[in-house]
């Protein structure tokens, strides 16, 4: 069974996949691909605030 530090971790990991992707997508007009992400984006920006970690000098996309 993973632990909190393990599962915040692997979010984490997650949310910065998801931001470099986003920020690909805008570069190219992917509008569908953005939005998609964007979803993905929130639910672990979600997560992550829930879970107390400062998203502050992380969060690149700033929405």
């Amino acid at each position: 069974m993973p632990s909190g530090i393990e599962i915040t971790k692997a979010a984490l990991d997650d949310f910065a996949k998801v931001q470099r992707r986003m920020l690909l997508a805008k570069e190219e007009n992917a509008a569908k691909t953005y939005a998609d992400l964007k979803d993905e984006y929130l639910t672990l920006k979600a997560f992550l605030n829930v879970s107390g970690v400062d998203l502050t000098d992380l969060d690149k996309i700033k929405e």
